[in-house]
């Protein structure tokens, strides 16, 4: 028994459950549609509460909030089994309990969540009201009580129809956004294999045939052999280099990589951005640094600005890098606000400055200046250190 209830409220991959889980909502979100059911008691006390009316509360309502639940758990294939449910236990009720024009508008509504072409849904929504007013009729139902269940029917599925839509289009530019950056990271993966290939194939190659040499000559010419090791030597010393100068390439890819994620998580928020060109080439710890903050910033931009435009610019003057991060948002953002200290420390640590212009309603700039000579590593700081002064000495 409980794994057959297990089975029979888990959500299906489509289902309305699973797709707010997928965009990291509460499983209960569409739970607050239900709080539209208290016409199912408000009803009667246009006209008088009855004890007929009570039983068939206790009977219908849990049924009610089973088949709404199996609407939002079902897969949209199997949804309007359960939707159709509903509005067949309406029609039956409506003899006897005419509470039950609430779940005719849930079950019309719910079968929006199928997969149904709007043209379909709209057919199927008004050859089921006509049903509905042709059996109410019969039942010499008030006009005035009946007419608005095909106005709200109508509305509130064309809305739902809409939010529908919305959400399928976000879910598509969602992947585009997705594909876009499993091309570009494919994209890159193969330039480096290709730089790699380029840079140490040959010289590999070179370095294996001068060891081989210098060990054949090593018992004849040992001079000779020598020489080939020495060769040798320069060769690898010389690939390092490169290596070192490709890997550095590689790493301050890492400010332009986060302009283009900044670009789509912008147009995804309908602001639009503006960028300068980035300088050709920036020392590693400033390259990193500047992504994160400026990863920092966009994502304040999408979440709280209530921008619609936003500017990127770079500028090197002297030994400086001058970067500003603009919006034309609602400002007033306070000087810890937002992530703000997150930023003031990752451009202290640069050695630069970080300037916060946020007057309330016309927007925010951020201006952050760090200077562009690098620190020298720590392995050759400890070697100076070690190296004896010469003239100290003497």
């Amino acid at each position: 028994m409980r794994q057959w209830l297990k089975n029979w409220f888990t959500p299906a991959p489509d289902s309305l459950v699973a797709i707010s889980l997928q965009k990291g909502k509460s499983p209960w979100v569409d739970a607050i549609h239900l709080l539209w059911s208290v016409w199912v008691f408000v009803i009667p006390a246009f006209d008088h509460y009855t004890w007929s009316w009570a039983f068939f509360t206790l009977l219908t309502y849990p049924l009610f909030l089973l088949l709404y639940a199996k609407c939002c758990l079902a897969s949209r294939r199997q949804a309007r089994y359960f939707a159709l449910t509903l509005v067949a236990m309406s029609m039956l009720l409506l003899p006897w309990y005419s509470a039950a024009l609430t779940y005719f508008v849930y079950g019309t509504i719910m079968l929006r969540s199928c997969r149904m072409a709007l043209r379909n849904y709209m057919g199927m929504l008004v050859m089921l009201n006509v049903i509905l007013i042709a059996e109410v009729s019969l039942l010499h139902y008030a006009w005035q009580a009946v007419i608005w269940i095909p106005v709200t029917s109508i509305i509130v599925g064309l809305v739902v129809h809409a939010e529908r839509l919305s959400e399928e289009k976000e879910a598509e530019l969602r992947l585009s956004h997705d594909e876009v950056r499993r091309l570009a990271a494919l994209a890159e993966r193969e330039r480096i294999g290709r730089d790699l290939h380029d840079l140490l194939g040959h010289t590999l190659s070179l370095i294996t045939l001068k060891l081989e040499l210098s060990r054949k000559l090593f018992d004849r010419d040992s001079e000779a052999a020598k020489r080939e090791m020495a060769e040798a030597e320069r060769v690898a010393r010389h690939a390092l280099s490169e290596v070192r100068t490709a890997v550095s390439g590689i790493r301050a890819t890492d400010l332009a990589a986060e302009l283009a994620a900044a670009r789509l998580m912008l147009e995804a928020s309908m602001v639009s951005l503006e960028c300068t060109p980035l300088p050709p080439s920036l020392p590693i710890e400033v390259e990193r640094g500047l992504a994160l903050v400026l990863r920092e910033a966009v994502t304040n931009i999408a979440r709280h600005a209530r921008a619609n435009r936003a500017r990127v610019s770079t500028a090197v003057a002297g030994q400086a890098l001058k970067l500003s991060i603009e919006d034309d948002g609602r400002g007033g953002v306070g000087i810890h606000g937002n992530g703000l200290k997150g930023m003031h420390e990752r451009v202290r640590a640069l050695g630069g400055t970080l300037e916060v212009i946020s007057p309330v309603g016309k927007g925010t700039r951020l201006h952050i200046t760090v200077p562009l000579r690098s620190r020298p590593p720590q392995r050759e700081l400890a070697q100076d250190e070690e190296t004896p002064n010469p003239a100290a000495a003497g």
